[in-house]
């Protein structure tokens, strides 16, 4: 039996298991057979505090993790397949056996999705990137490529106009799906491009990211570039919490504030399950940083130390 069950290993998770292992409960991490989250996937990581000089993601990851260990955190790299929230304690299920805890944190984060052409696995953190304010910073005067049409996309490619010294947008359609005013600000730059009715067929380079291969109504051409950034949306891993948590429209899992006793919200990392806290990613479709998946993390432990506090009173 343990105090907190924690569902997932990314900046979210690990904080989380900090705290409440320094509260003196009983953490445990199920953190899947990917642990880490998407950091994993990053090289230079240059804006989470205390790095004057940048720590690569897994570096940053890795230390994460010694420290919850450090405080009595059990991490188990194991898959959650399934959940039981019907009932105190709370089950969850992975592929070698079930556990039980007093409370849940759900920090199993969001997953970028990506072209899926040659090329683009190979260069993800040398040169493919999924996110311009994480990484905008190392194109200074650079040509760079963003793919993508909504709003997140447009916001990106005038995040990299700030650094780069080109900025292409290629998209699929004719039009973008983005607001007016985003549109009306983006086509009305000097340093974008815009290629409409195009698609990248393959990312091409010796030890970084060198060309691109681009399709356009048939033609085939490649262009010389520094960094190409995806930006065609993200995936919350909340599969599994179908028909047991509340879901935005595009699958976030939505937070359910309690209220105290003086009609005050509190708990605001509470799901409608009492016991049942979220925290990162998951739910968070707006900053989607490192460090304010840290900080959620944060808010989800405190609540869940409070809450636990609530039930022994």
């Amino acid at each position: 039996m343990y105090d907190v069950l924690i569902i997932g290993s990314g900046p979210s998770g690990l904080t989380a298991a900090i705290y409440t292992s320094r509260a003196n409960l009983k953490p445990l991490i199920l953190g899947g057979t990917k642990w880490g989250g998407q950091l994993m996937l990053t090289t230079d990581v240059e804006n989470y505090p205390g790095f004057p000089e940048g720590i690569q993601g897994p570096e940053l990851m890795e230390k994460m993790r010694k420290q919850a260990e450090r405080f009595g955190t059990v991490i188990k790299d194991e898959q959650v397949i399934s959940v039981d929230f019907s009932k105190q304690p709370f089950s969850v299920t992975t592929e070698n056996t079930t556990y039980q805890g007093k409370s849940v944190i759900v920090a199993t984060g969001a997953d970028t999705l990506w072209l899926n052409v040659p090329g683009e696995e190979k260069f993800i953190g040398k040169g493919v990137s999924s996110c311009a304010p994480c990484d905008a910073f190392f194109y200074r005067e650079k040509n760079v490529v963003i793919v993508g049409g909504g709003d997140s996309a447009l916001e990106e490619a005038l995040v990299l106009t700030k650094f780069a010294s080109k900025v292409t947008i290629v998209h699929r359609r004719g039009e973008f799906r983005a607001s007016k005013i985003m549109q009306e600000r983006v086509l009305n730059h000097k340093k974008i491009e815009v290629l409409w009715n195009t698609v990248v067929e393959k990312i091409m380079g010796n030890e970084k990211v060198e060309k691109v291969k681009l399709k356009t109504q048939g033609k085939v051409y490649e262009k010389q570039i520094d960094g190409i950034f995806v930006a065609i949306g993200h995936v919350p891993n909340s599969q599994i919490f179908s028909g047991i948590l509340e879901k935005d429209m595009k699958g976030y899992l939505q937070p359910s504030p309690a209220k105290n006793s003086a009609g005050l919200s509190s708990f605001q990392s509470a799901t409608k399950i009492p016991g049942v806290f979220i925290a990162g990613d998951v739910h968070d479709h707006i900053y989607r940083q490192a460090i304010t998946a840290a900080a959620y993390g944060c808010m989800a432990a405190l609540d869940t130390e409070k809450w636990l506090d609530g039930q022994t009173t």
